[in-house]
């Protein structure tokens, strides 16, 4: 090589080498809970509403999650308040208020009531709340036939608001509501299983109902609560048939993977019900895990 050589090949070289020095290391993936439950105890200052029940014992309070959370390597939690707390939801605020970035909170409504239409106008504006969640029970499933719910659904959609819901074998009902307003943002929790469908033998029924529903391109679904619908240990292999069509019909960007840890609690570890989906379901690649592990849920509630 003579001397002309030698520089052209060092120039070249000299070159190159930023741009090895600028190759992106790989993003971290996100990974956030789409529903965890959490209270306090019971007290004249905080009641419990009457003839309601915890899921388990002690409360699962702020204290308890952040450990958990953070011993898992999960980021970001969205809590759901319970039905002990009524249509409270400012536990979730105090979260995101003492771990800032690290916690948000959907809210309850009087689904029977219009006149709360005017909060839905600036629902998205108090702190850390997302959006709306409903848990349809007993009487109220008939406001999903007679018109009752009409007024919530058009104001979700003309205000924006995010809404997870649950219904008690009434999934088939939310067809005609995500026709009819296309706009509006659904979230099927639980992959629409309810304690009392499973109980009642429900349960190929109502995810067949919920992959009719992936038709809709403003329907979602939370591939949550799966250790409570097993009747496997871990890794529960009898529910990766019902998760894999749910994921083939809506696909990584319209599902969101979720724990739902207080319905199940003794039945598996929190870290457990993270490397489910990481570890566990072998028709994810890894971009369906960013998306399903984290990154969907905050794309659709517009959780920057």
């Amino acid at each position: 090589m003579d001397r002309r050589e030698f520089l052209t090949g060092a120039a070249a070289a000299l070159w190159a080498a930023p741009a090895l020095a600028q190759t992106p290391t790989p993003k971290k993936r996100v990974i956030v809970d789409a529903q965890i439950h959490m209270w306090k105890a019971n007290s004249p200052e905080r009641p419990w509403e009457p003839g309601t029940h915890p899921q388990i014992p002690e409360p699962m309070t702020i204290e308890r999650v952040v450990p958990m959370i953070d011993e898992a390597g999960v980021e970001r939690v969205v809590t759901v308040p319970p039905t002990l707390e009524g249509l409270r939801y400012d536990y979730g605020q105090e979260a995101a208020r003492r771990y800032p970035g690290r916690f948000a909170t959907m809210g309850h409504v009087k689904l029977e009531d219009p006149s709360e239409a005017k909060r839905l106008e600036t629902w998205r504006d108090q702190p850390a709340l997302l959006g709306a969640r409903l848990n349809i029970v007993g009487e109220q499933e008939k406001w999903l036939k007679d018109g009752t719910a009409d007024w919530f659904w058009a104001a979700a959609q003309k205000y924006r608001v995010p809404v997870m819901f649950l219904t008690r074998g009434q999934l088939g009902l939310f067809d005609s509501v995500a026709r009819r307003f296309p706009e509006l943002d659904l979230i099927i929790d639980h992959m629409g299983i309810s304690s009392e469908a499973l109980r009642e033998g429900l349960l190929l029924e109502t995810i067949n109902t919920g992959v009719a529903l992936a038709k809709y391109p403003n329907v979602a679904v939370k591939l949550s609560s799966t250790p409570l619908f097993s009747k496997e240990a871990y890794p529960w292999r009898d529910m990766t048939p019902h998760i894999h069509r749910l994921f083939d019909a809506y696909g990584p960007k319209r599902c969101f993977w979720g724990t739902d840890v207080t319905n199940s609690f003794a039945k598996a570890s929190y870290k457990q019900r993270v490397t489910h989906f990481t570890e566990e379901l072998p028709f994810l690649s890894e971009d369906d895990k960013d998306w399903v592990m984290g990154r969907a849920i905050l794309e659709k509630l517009r959780w920057t």
